[in-house]
């Protein structure tokens, strides 16, 4: 069967109020978003609470629902016929060629739950329910009623138009991109911070990125996996500001100046500092780590409260009581897991203690960080000034 249209059904949207408008047109333009990278003419609009997607000749039905199911703010994808004729016994027969082209194997149980949202239309929805389901018992004896748990649910909706459609194809839920504002995620390459950016975006924040690279000791391929992640990632969150941070020689500064069992935390908290002064630059109003507690040695508490404390923005760790594998499934799910074990070093694993401190006592990393007063306001200005910005789309 080819379907023209699709109803987009929206969940956490319909509880908001007055402002719910602006979460639907938001999604409205997420789907266009989205639809543009599909071959084909499409038109999305909205209509008393339903949002649709209008097919304007052929197109790749797989396509369209890969690429709807990308977009965030949508609950369920549902297929339908969507007819204008609302004379009852014209719809009758189209339910009944309905069934016949969505359903070849007509051994199944079904239900027709119909809703009358044009008040006016004559045939009242518990009377839509008896007929449609007697004319489909007789066009199709093989079928029977199951009003409990049905294995098909037929939606019939009377408004301008009729909607008619049984396929629910579940979408990524959450909340549309761009409706909750803007954050900085810190990005590796890593399992980690592409799942934290992807449940951020999810709850409709628009996400910039920053990696920090330390050349020579990083690669320029350890560089591009970064992107390529960053494209992954964008095909749920849109467009990714990636700020690319030179930090050779501030990790080096403070390999020559501090204990080393302290250095992971120390590199840590400049990291924080330089990514909240690019997201102040850039109108983000948080950060966004992929930390989990006691993942490694930088992530237990008490390196996470260190590490927090040089931070003015909250600071969102969407993985924070996360188990590994919790985090692997996901990224699995969302398709950056492959990339995110490409073996290429990133800054974080190249100056690394043997023994690095899991419990850091702040008054001593205070001290330590004295070391560094003579040049480090001059590194940490030079790393800022000479971010290299790059915009990856999916």
């Amino acid at each position: 069967m080819v379907y023209q249209s699709f109803l987009i059904k929206y969940a956490e949207i319909g509880t908001k109020g007055k402002n719910r408008y602006l979460f639907e047109d938001a999604l409205i333009k997420q789907i266009k978003n989205a639809l543009r990278r599909v071959e084909g003419r499409f038109l999305a609009s909205k209509e008393a609470g339903r949002i649709y997607v209008q097919a304007e000749g052929d197109y790749d039905y797989d396509e369209v629902i890969e690429a709807l199911q990308h977009v965030f703010g949508i609950a369920w994808i549902c297929p339908m016929l969507q007819i204008e004729d609302k004379d009852f016994e014209h719809i009758k027969q189209v339910v009944i060629d309905y069934i016949g082209e969505a359903y070849p194997d007509r051994h199944f149980t079904f239900k027709v739950d119909s809703r009358r949202a044009d008040k006016n239309y004559p045939v009242h929805s518990e009377e839509m329910n008896r007929q449609l389901g007697e004319v489909i018992l007789n066009a199709y004896p093989e079928t029977s009623v199951d009003v409990h748990k049905p294995e098909v649910l037929l939606k019939v909706e009377i408004r301008k138009v009729v909607n008619i459609y049984s396929l629910m194809i579940p979408g990524p839920g959450g909340m549309p991109v761009g409706t909750n504002g803007k954050s900085m995620l810190l990005l590796s390459g890593g399992i980690d911070s592409p799942v934290a950016g992807y449940m951020i975006a999810k709850r409709g924040v628009k996400i910039d990125a920053v990696y920090f690279h330390a050349p020579p000791y990083t690669s320029d391929r350890a560089k591009q996996k970064v992107i390529d992640l960053a494209k992954l990632v964008a095909r749920y969150s849109g467009p990714i500001p990636l700020h690319i941070v030179n930090f050779t020689d501030i990790q080096l500064y403070i390999y020559e100046q501090c204990p080393h069992e302290e250095l992971t935390i120390i590199m840590r908290r400049y990291m924080m500092k330089i990514a909240e002064e690019i997201a102040r630059k850039n109108n983000a109003l948080a950060l966004i780590t992929g930390e989990s507690i006691g993942q490694v040695a930088s992530q237990t508490v008490q390196s996470l409260a260190a590490t927090n404390e040089v931070c003015t923005m909250p600071v969102f760790r969407p993985l924070i009581g996360f188990d590994k594998q919790e985090i692997i499934d996901i990224s699995e799910k969302i398709g950056t897991f492959e990339t995110s074990i490409q073996p290429y070093e990133d800054c974080c694993t190249i100056f690394v203690a043997k023994h690095p401190v899991i419990k850091p006592n702040l008054n001593m990393i205070h001290k330590s960080e004295q070391n560094l007063k003579e040049k480090i306001d001059e590194l940490f200005e030079e790393a800022v000034s000479t971010v290299e910005r790059i915009v990856v789309k999916p």
